[in-house]
Order: structure tokens, then sequence, then C-alpha cells
């Protein structure tokens, strides 16, 4: 009121002088805002405790790693400048200069000391398993630290080029604690704003990045969209400038608009069925006890005609963890036809009764649900009764976590090292080991690959650990996907790097 008090008196003061021509140069300029539209809500913002994909996508812009991924997933520096192996146990990162937190403190060594001890020995923290190789951190000086390895391990510098990798700021790990992800900071493009529950998380500008010549936005806003029909909608009516999941039913429409574009890369993960074994009192049931129960159930399963159906055959069913173009694939190993008398007959071995009861926990996404129904009706022949147990992303991962469930539908976005796609899920102790499984032959093979640096070693280590997990069967992998973006063709800049990850340097709005 006050503003157009004023306004009105210096009108009437002038009397007949000519009015000021407003020029929109005068005007203050707009922010300029990017919108992503996410296909989950994300769980905790805190690098160490994250599990979903989505999350990682919001890290993307909020904390930077020590190393990345380019788009021919070849590992590259970020806030490290180069690396050396002094041997194969002696691990020498040589760190950037100047680069902020956003809080202001700068980057040292001890921060990246600070931050991996964290992984390693905080409670909960799901990067253990991916850093346990480390026995020491040594700081040589305030660019350079060295870590001191238990043994050889070919993941590690891949690893680093994730969450383990993102560096926390010191100050802030010692006063929010174990409510780090509620007010993040980092070395990342972007500082955190605000979050409202199942709803937009906004990040703006930080201006003392590192590398701020390649961020050309203000801000940041992503926005968690489970229904895909209302994503799509979004990003025809300009509400959204980039999906970051186009299901491949929407394809056509997004390819029909002349506004958008579709972006399809290859995924490096896989979807699957995890079954609980172990963890708590939901694994007392015939499928948690008894492996010929989760075998006749993997029979059951026509993974062929799963893709085919509800993604239009644009995805590939599969049988282990990572894609055909992983140069860890194992070609041998596909996934088997459905086998409805060879179900019976295990479950006649098994001597369960009949129906066997099953709850599957599915996100409620209108695509998983649609897995769900038809995993549902193509167990009832082999006489599995299946229960759809529908859930928020966030609030599933928490109860997979917590062994609250009996069989969990979910997806792995992947990475570029096979380890990431096997050890964590089932080596005793991993941190995405849901059910608890383990098995001393699994755990010796999986930690063997670890030792080797040659592919087809590691491969061949693979193969063998596919054949008892074939038996034990903890993990029935469905199919493996494509990364398929949805985007204004006035962004500019976007790279599809086949981890999925949004990349937010370099992109820009047409001008």
């Amino acid at each position: 009121m006050r503003s157009f008090a004023v306004t009105a008196l210096l009108c009437v003061g002038m009397g007949a002088m000519a009015p000021v021509a407003w020029t929109p140069a005068a005007r203050a300029a707009p922010p300029r805002t990017l919108h992503i539209a996410l296909r989950q809500d994300t769980d905790t913002l805190d690098p160490a405790l994250t599990g979903s994909y989505v999350g990682r996508i919001v890290l993307a812009g909020l904390c930077d790693k020590l190393f990345d991924f380019n788009q021919k997933l070849q590992i590259v520096p970020q806030l490290a400048t180069g690396y050396t192996y002094k041997d194969k146990t002696h691990l020498v990162i040589h760190l950037r200069k100047d680069v902020q937190f956003q809080d202001g403190e700068t980057m040292t060594a001890t921060a990246v000391k600070d931050t991996l001890l964290r992984d390693l020995t905080m409670k909960g923290s799901l990067r253990r398993s991916q850093i346990d190789s480390i026995s020491r951190i040594k700081v040589i000086d305030p660019l350079t630290v060295e870590l001191v390895l238990k043994a050889p391990s070919s993941p590690l510098l891949a690893q680093l080029a994730g969450r383990a990798g993102m560096i926390l700021a010191p100050h802030a790990i010692k006063t929010e604690g174990a409510q780090f992800g509620l007010h993040p900071v980092c070395a990342g493009p972007f500082s955190f704003v605000s979050r409202t529950p199942q709803g937009p998380i906004v990040l703006k500008r930080f201006s003392g990045y590192w590398n701020a010549k390649a961020i050309h936005f203000d801000r940041v806003v992503y926005e968690p969209i489970p229904n895909s029909a209302v994503r799509l909608a979004d990003l025809q009516a300009g509400a959204v400038d980039l999906v970051e999941y186009v299901v491949p039913t929407d394809i056509a429409a997004v390819k029909r608009d002349p506004k958008l574009r579709v972006v399809m890369s290859d995924w490096l993960g896989y979807n699957g069925i995890t079954f609980n074994t172990g963890n708590g009192p939901s694994a007392k049931t015939a499928l948690g006890q008894n492996a010929l129960v989760r075998r006749a159930f993997a029979l059951a399963i026509d993974r062929k005609a799963l893709a085919q159906v509800v993604f239009n055959g644009v995805f590939t069913a599969t049988a282990q963890a990572v894609p055909p173009g992983s140069p860890f694939y194992v070609p041998t190993l596909q996934a088997g036809p459905r086998d409805i008398p060879a179900a019976q007959k295990l479950l006649k071995r098994a001597g369960v009764h009949l129906p066997v009861p099953v709850v599957l926990t599915v996100a409620n996404e209108p695509d998983q649900l649609q897995v769900g129904q038809v995993v549902q009706a193509m167990a009832k022949p082999a006489g599995f009764a299946v229960t759809i147990k529908a859930m928020e992303a966030a609030s599933s991962f928490s109860a997979a976590i917590h062994g609250q469930f009996q069989a969990y539908l979910d997806f792995w976005s992947g990475r570029a090292d096979a380890d990431s796609n096997l050890y964590q899920f089932l080596h005793t102790g991993g941190g995405f080991n849901y059910g608890h499984y383990s098995n001393p032959l699994v755990d010796r093979l999986l930690d063997e690959a670890r030792l080797t640096s040659s592919v087809a070693r590691r491969r061949a280590l693979y193969a063998k650990m596919y054949a008892q997990e074939q038996k034990d069967m903890p993990l029935l992998y469905l199919w493996t996907a494509k990364n398929i973006v949805g985007i204004k063709k006035s962004l500019r800049g976007f790279i599809p790097v086949p981890d999925g990850i949004i990349r937010l340097q370099g992109m820009s709005f047409a001008k």
C-alpha cells in the first residue's frame, strides 16, 4: 500500500510532465527456473543414507563428487583433479583448489576424510559396503588425501563417482548430525532452499560454485509426480521443462508434440523382485524360507511377455543385474521361459499348502501397479495367491530396509561397474540387501571379484555367483529398462548419460 501511495503522489506532483517510458531493461529480470518432474518422491537428501534413484538426481544439483562419469561412462575428475595408485592398496587423490561449500567453508583433504569416515561409521549408512575396502584415510596436505585399502578394490573409483564421493561441509556434518538430510550443505552448483513432503524440492544457484560458468539457472525445482499421465500433461502444458522418466506408452505422444523431444539412452540397471529371506518376522513365510518356492515363483513369470505387455517391448527381459551392453554381462545367462508344470512340481516338492500366499509390495505408480497385476495373474496358475500392497515409493523403500515386506518390486538404476549392481544386494550385510540373504559361496565370489582388475576374470566369477543365486533365488531379475527423458526443445545442453542422472552443468534455455 505504501508503494502505491508514493507512486500516486509523484504522478500528481508531476502534473503535465511526460510519462516515464518503462523499458524491459528497467524491470527486474524474472529468475531463470528449471522445473524437473520426478517419477516419485525421494527419500532423505543425506548422501550416506539415501537409497532412491530420484534422490541421486536431486543430489546431483546439490553435491559434486570426487569423480563423475561422462557420456561414455569414463571416470573423470570433478572435485578431484586426478588420482595416483602408489600400489594396489594405496590410492592418492589430488583435490581441486578454491572449492567452496555452500556455507562458505573451503573444501580440504580433511573434509574428504570426515565425509568418508562418516560413510564408513554412521549408523544406517548405505555407503559403508560400497567403500568398506578403505582401512585408513591419511591427510597428506590440504589438497591431497591418501586412501589405504585392506585389499585391492577394482570398483572403488567408480564408487567415488557416486554418492560415496559426495563431499559434505564439515560444520554441517557436526551441527546437523543425523538430520543432515533436512539441511544438506555440499559443494555443488545449487544450495538447498526448501522441501515440501511429497512436494517440490527447491534449490537456488550457489554463487561460490567452483564451476559457476557452467550453470545458467537461478533456481531448480524438482517436482515428484508419480502419475505418468500427469507428468506427460504437465510437460505438454509447459508446467515442467524436463520429465526424467517418460513411460514407453507415452513416447509417441511426446514425439508428436512439436514443442517437445524424447531423449532415449541405455539403462545400466535392472528391475526385479527381492524376496525377504531373513529380515525380521515378514521373512517367516513359505516364500521366504524355502528356495524351492521362490524358484517356482520365478518359473511362473513370463519375463518377455511382461516387458512386452507393460512396456510395449521397449524394455528387455533379463536374468542378471547388468544390461547386454555391459562388459560384465554373461551371454549364456538368459531369462528362461514360463513353465507352469515345473513350478507346480517344485511346490509339490516343497510340501507347502496351496495356494501359497504372497504379499507383493509395489510403488504406487501406474506402470508399477500394472506390473504387479501381471505378476499376480501369471503366478496364480502355478499355485500362488498374490496380494498387491501399493505404497508411496519412499515409504516402500523404508519398509524394505526394515524388513517389512515379503516380496518387493523395485528397480536399481545401475552403475557402470557391475559390483555396484551386485555386491550391495547379494553380499551378506550389503546396504541394499533388503531380505538379508546370506550365502558363503556368493560372498566369496563377490569378494574375489573385487580383488582383480581383469574384466574377463570378474565376469567368470559373476557367472559362478549367478549359478548359486538362481538356486537360492533371493532376487528375481525381470527386465532392464531404458532412460527415456521428455524435454522441451527450448532446453539446450542436456547430455544423456546411461546412469540416468540429470546433470545441470551446461544446460540452458534457448534465448
